[in-house]
């Protein structure tokens, strides 16, 4: 029988995970007890998902603001500047805090007219009107003020983010500027913090050969742990979230043993050979509010083998008006089915897989996985993912 289904994504909920916890075993748990409740099985391929969040809480992977105030007093020695952090209470105030409660100086440095995902500033035709040139003015917070406001609000959150940085910060302690050349922080001082995600290595070789003395990324902080915290050697505070309101949880570290331990045990549970991923933001953009969702370093920090690589697939509605355009419908079925399955492992660059998504497996079924669990009140921090595998020609 035909299939009438492809790709279905559904989300599991599961118990509210602790340090400490068998985070493998309670996914897998999770998921037979869904089967058990819908009354579906696992197949070959299916993809488990789990958000970054329940491996980090079942690492205990967190860090206090006291923790990066000592490992920021640690690798710099005198005023610093913060480069390019993106605009949120969520992701970068519990950060400040803690380079705050170091004592030091701060120069903060903002990108505008938006952040470096999405979140502006300014309203960028007000920009274009005072004519405003953000590939070489430098405004200061007062410059800033005198144009814009003196109360800026994000178009969804209806914060001022500077403001709420100044705040945060000792009013004294703290000078605030809006600048797209990293280099212009050289005039303050030559210790520098790059905050950006996906930007940071340019920024970090930009100011490097500028002649900056002393320059540390968000992923070099908290790469190891202070007085027993937790940390994450690969991007260090990147991909954090505020926790309470003195302590962030970092993203998880050791992923990959967590997604073959549970790739194993499904596999003595059920024979299946699934896949298994763990996923943190998405990678898409909101059309609207123009805020790219990525604010991780990446979207999937630990995947199994199988999810390497990108898709390769024929665009259907390209062949069907075109090479088969003349053909009655069955015809055309049959013809688009053997194609399907006579192509070649790499159709990249061919006509026939014109307009299909050359993006990382892991991005598109992070994203999806992102889309389905929110990030509210869904309880569903684990998604399974069933037929994406699957094409026209699958029956």
């Amino acid at each position: 029988m035909a299939r009438t289904v492809g790709t279905t994504a559904r989300g599991i909920r599961t118990p509210i995970i602790k340090e400490g916890d068998d985070l493998a075993n309670i996914v897998v748990n999770s998921i037979m007890e869904s089967m058990k409740d819908e009354g579906y099985t696992l197949r070959d391929r299916d993809v488990i998902g789990i958000t970054e969040s329940l491996v980090a809480r079942s690492q205990g992977n967190y860090v206090s603001i006291e923790d990066i105030a000592s490992d920021i007093s640690k690798k710099f020695e005198g005023d610093i500047a913060v480069m390019f952090p993106i605009l949120s209470r969520n992701r970068f105030s519990s950060i400040l805090q803690g380079i705050a409660l170091s004592g030091k100086k701060i120069h903060l440095f903002l990108n505008y007219p938006s952040d470096e995902v999405g979140n502006h500033l300014m309203d960028i035709d007000k920009m274009d009107e005072l004519g405003v040139n953000p590939y070489t003015d430098f405004l200061t917070e007062e410059k800033y003020r005198e144009l814009f406001g003196k109360n800026v609000e994000h178009p969804f959150t209806g914060i001022d983010y500077v403001k709420m940085y100044r705040d945060i910060v000792n009013n004294e302690n703290i000078e605030i500027y809006l600048t797209n050349d990293p280099r212009e922080a050289l005039r303050y001082t030559k210790e520098i913090l790059v905050a950006n995600i996906h930007e940071r290595h340019r920024t970090k070789r930009i100011l490097k050969k500028a002649g900056a003395e002393r320059v540390y990324g968000l992923d070099e902080i908290l790469n190891e742990s202070i007085n027993g915290s937790g940390f994450n050697p690969e991007y260090g505070l990147l991909g954090s979230n505020k926790a309470t309101d003195n302590t962030v949880k970092l993203f998880p570290r050791d992923c990959s043993e967590i997604v073959n331990n549970i790739q194993k045990i499904i596999k003595e549970k059920t024979g299946k050979n699934v896949e298994v991923m763990v996923y943190g933001d998405g990678a898409f953009k909101d059309p609207v509010g123009k805020i790219w969702e990525l604010a991780d370093p990446i979207v999937s920090p630990g995947y199994t083998e199988g999810l390497k690589g990108t898709p390769n697939e024929i665009k259907l509605k390209y062949i069907a008006d075109n090479e088969l355009k003349d053909m009655k419908n069955n015809e055309m079925v049959d013809e688009i089915k053997k194609k399907i399955k006579e192509k070649e492992e790499n159709i990249s660059g061919e006509a026939q897989s014109l307009g299909t998504t050359p993006r990382q497996i892991t991005d598109l079924l992070g994203s999806l996985c992102d889309l389905i669990s929110g990030s509210g009140d869904k309880g569903t921090p684990v998604v399974l993912i069933q037929g994406y595998f699957d094409n026209y020609a699958t029956e």
